[in-house]
């Protein structure tokens, strides 16, 4: 009854898997260019110049990419180093207490 229920809203088959659901088609075929087919050879890469060319335009990039940088501001450097500076502290801290309740249960369970 369900299923007629179901079926019925729409007036098309309730998918039966869940790739049908989200709408996935069946595999392709070898006629389509789908699988089957054999992997295209590239051609070979074209000269990349001179050495000293290659680095000059590879620091050309270096230098257009830190410009896209968004660099913070005095106050957020001081506060970003003060965050970190009190998280490590707290881990430290918790490092060093586990370290010591550790040391204490091994001395307890073997005794020196």
């Amino acid at each position: 009854m369900s299923e007629e229920r179901e079926s019925g809203r729409s007036g098309r088959e309730r998918p039966s898997t869940a790739a049908d659901r989200r709408g996935r088609r069946a595999a392709s075929t070898p006629a389509d260019g789908g699988k089957g087919r054999a992997t295209p050879v590239r051609e070979a890469r074209p000269s990349k110049g001179s050495l000293p060319s290659r680095v000059v335009r590879f620091l050309r990039e270096v230098v257009a990419e830190l410009r896209k940088v968004i660099w913070p501001t005095r106050k957020e450097l001081v506060t970003y180093t003060a965050v970190v500076l009190v998280f490590v502290s707290f881990m430290v801290a918790l490092v060093a207490l586990l370290d010591y309740v550790f040391g204490q249960a091994v001395l307890f369970l073997f005794g020196t």
